[in-house]
């Protein structure tokens, strides 16, 4: 009887990763992947095989991370500073992580030459969810949300492969979409984060719109929705869709294998904020998701124009030789 592998063993081969550690954790971070990021991941089964391991690790590992402070029952910030001075020290080959999201993500940091100040930035901003519990200004959020969602797109970037020429201009529309993939899930996510005693809609904006975090507990509590909340999200809502037609033609600047799978995720990321609207932004006391049959009527199709591309790349290759 033939032995069944595991799922995503044949990216792995694709990727030409044959240490059988590295499989092993590569696989971890994968059934991260697929737990908790469920839209993103869907997206990133769009990209070609051999690319799919290294988002598997860049998603575990800032999960993982997350994980230390976002966690509604069992937080732990100490341990989130201890793991993260560890990881730091690995990048210069002081120490070696010993768990397997932090080996997949230093491999996947050699693979692709990552920058090490995008890992620095990134774990500045998780560390800074031990203390800070609101921004004053947009501005003030928009630090924080380049070390916990901009640079992420820094470090997908060489995997997606941008254009030869565009790479500063993919740079920058990398950052703003992950910059708007944050705020979507920062509006949806007012509740919980209230639940952890933050709230990442700036001050001026609450302020602007006759808000308090008292106003939002109150709905988080009783249910009542007031509607200057209702004002203050609608006005995220329509900022956020700005940065996301900011962002958009970044798309056109990448690698024609990895456009339908950043596609995926921009319409599915971006319909994060139409399920708020359907919902009638009641989000201080229910989380809202985008329906199973809209994610599917995004990624059947797309699916469909992924293969199609990687077809046609392999027979340009094949003309070219």
């Amino acid at each position: 009887m033939a032995v069944r592998r595991p799922a995503g063993s044949a990216s792995l081969d694709a990727a030409g990763v044959t240490d059988p550690q590295l499989r092993a954790d590569l696989l971890e971070c994968r059934a991260l992947h697929a737990e908790h990021g469920k839209t993103y991941f869907l997206a990133t089964a769009l990209l070609p095989p051999s690319k799919r391991p290294w988002v598997w690790a860049l998603y575990g590992f800032a999960r993982y991370a997350d994980e230390f402070v976002d966690s509604l029952t069992d937080p732990d910030p100490d341990a989130l500073v201890a793991w993260s001075d560890g990881f730091l020290a690995s990048l210069d080959g002081r120490e070696r992580p010993s768990e397997p999201v932090g080996r997949a993500m230093l491999a996947t940091v050699r693979r692709w030459d990552l920058s090490l100040g995008t890992v620095t930035a990134f774990l500045d901003s998780m560390r800074a969810d031990i203390t800070t519990t609101h921004y004053p200004t947009y501005a003030d959020l928009q630090q924080y949300m380049y070390g916990s969602a901009n640079v992420i797109g820094l470090q997908m970037l060489p995997v997606l492969q941008p254009l030869p020429g565009a790479e500063a201009e993919a740079a920058h529309r990398a950052e703003l979409l992950g910059e708007a993939f944050q705020m979507s899930n920062f509006v949806r996510d007012v509740g919980e984060d209230l639940d952890r005693g933050r709230t990442y809609l700036p001050d001026e904006d609450l302020a602007a719109h006759g808000v308090d975090r008292e106003l939002l507990l109150h709905g988080r509590r009783s249910g009542a929705l007031d509607r200057r909340v209702v004002e203050l999200l609608r006005f995220e809502v329509a900022r956020t869709r700005e940065v996301y037609r900011e962002a958009e033609p970044g798309i056109a600047l990448l690698h024609p294998t990895s456009r339908d799978s950043i596609r995926c995720a921009f319409e599915l990321y971006g319909g994060i904020l139409g399920a708020v609207e359907d919902a009638g932004y009641r989000v201080l006391d229910q989380r809202v998701s985008v329906p199973l049959p809209r994610r599917l009527a995004v990624a059947l199709p797309a699916l469909g124009r992924a293969r199609a591309a990687r077809r046609e790349m392999t027979r340009w290759r094949a003309l070219a030789a």
